[in-house]
């Protein structure tokens, strides 16, 4: 008897593994921000701004002023790379 459970929880755990939409696929597929999007250069992690509750990385200061001017524009050319964007922390009240 103990072996059957044993059995039963070993299949039903390769098939959430192999299932689609397995809780942890989203993460596995997910790839984060390593390019500015304005410059195109490696992002500094201590450049950034948050917009609509997303953060966004900048190789460079300048980069913000330039992202402002039509941040659409280099969220889009984020998403288009298939880039997911880090949460930005919930503003304070």
């Amino acid at each position: 008897m103990k072996k059957i459970t044993v059995s039963c929880i070993a299949i039903m755990l390769v098939l959430s593994l192999l299932t689609p939409g397995f809780a942890g696929e989203e993460k596995l597929n997910q790839v984060f921000q390593t390019i500015c999007p304005v410059m195109e250069g490696k992002i500094n992690k201590d450049i950034y701004i948050d917009y609509n509750l997303e953060r966004i990385y900048f190789c460079c200061k300048g980069c913000i002023g330039e992202f402002k001017k039509n941040p659409e524009k280099y969220i889009k050319k984020l998403k288009d790379q298939g880039i997911t964007l880090e949460k930005a922390p919930e503003p304070t009240k």
